[in-house]
């Protein structure tokens, strides 16, 4: 990469959704003043084809010629969605995940189709989007179809300080699209249909939900001074989180969760409710987690 500012990265196959990603990330780039990075990871088999009919150098040449067709689709699709856009298209050799990872130590953030081809095949359905988000250096962004222009950025929060990243990114995306800000906390009476049903008797519900809706406030309260033109609306639910959040997302143009936590987001990116959020969230996601770049 060259130097200057952090571009965004944006993963390549040639499907419609790699597409649909493509233009995401060129309105993002266009908001942020960054490059635009185009990645297709070059994977060249070493055996699987006749060698009586075909050598290993026309294989490559085959791949790196499809590759380049993809690209310049893609940044046709990028010109049309941001004009102005600094762009330029690479075609690393490698698997996708450790290309991927090693993009992520220099980017703003990498955006991926929630479907894929070729280099990319089954990205976000399956351990490859798990595995990036959990161990890529920035925030991961998954594109499903064409985001709507309206509604509010929504975050879900889970009272740790290992959500303040997401808690930050969800902050200047609201900023930087001049939207709102919902951000979300849930708890679930976990006790009913349990063993310990009785002990649910004591319990002050009404007070669970106020201390909630406490820490919520505290989370939020320094980023509202940093970021005083978003409206922020605060939610406390008392749902499931995978629930909460897909039912939040059918109007949101963007929705954001944390890769770390405890609570109600606990293991987002580690279990079923990352799964979940992957298959399923109609507006784009981002998967944040603490910047290992960053002091402290």
């Amino acid at each position: 990469m060259t130097g200057g500012p952090a571009p965004i990265v944006v993963g390549v196959d040639g499907s419609s959704s790699a597409l649909d990603a493509v233009a995401w990330a060129a309105q993002e780039s266009a908001r942020h003043g960054v490059r635009l990075r185009l990645v297709h990871a070059l994977f060249v088999p070493v055996r699987g084809y006749p060698e009586l009919l075909v050598t290993e150098y026309e294989v490559r040449r085959a791949v790196e010629e499809q590759a380049d067709a993809w690209l310049a689709a893609a940044e046709e699709a990028a010109r049309t969605a941001a004009p102005t856009v600094d762009v330029e298209a690479v075609t690393p050799f490698g698997s996708v995940v450790p290309v991927l990872v090693g993009e992520s130590r220099r980017a703003r953030m990498i955006v991926l189709g929630s479907q894929g081809l070729g280099g990319f095949t089954g990205l976000l359905v399956g351990s490859t989007a798990v595995g990036l988000s959990a161990h890529g250096e920035c925030p991961v962004v998954v594109v499903r179809g064409t985001p709507p222009e309206g509604g509010p950025v929504v975050v879900g929060v889970d009272g740790s300080p290992a959500s303040e990243a997401a808690i930050e990114f969800a902050f200047d995306a609201a900023s930087t699209r001049g939207a709102s800000l919902t951000a979300v906390m849930t708890w679930t009476d976990f006790l009913v249909g349990s063993p310990y049903d009785e002990a649910r008797q004591a319990i002050d519900w009404e007070e669970v939900e106020q201390a909630e809706r406490r820490l919520l406030a505290q989370r939020m309260a320094g980023w509202q001074e940093k970021y005083p033109d978003v409206h922020v609306d605060r939610l406390v639910v008392r749902d499931r989180p995978v629930r909460a959040l897909l039912r939040l997302a059918r109007d949101a143009r963007l929705l954001v969760v944390g890769s770390r936590g405890h609570g109600g987001f606990a293991g987002m990116l580690l279990g079923s409710t990352s799964q979940a959020l992957v298959y399923h969230a109609p507006c784009p996601l981002a998967v944040v987690r603490p910047d290992p770049r960053r002091p402290g």
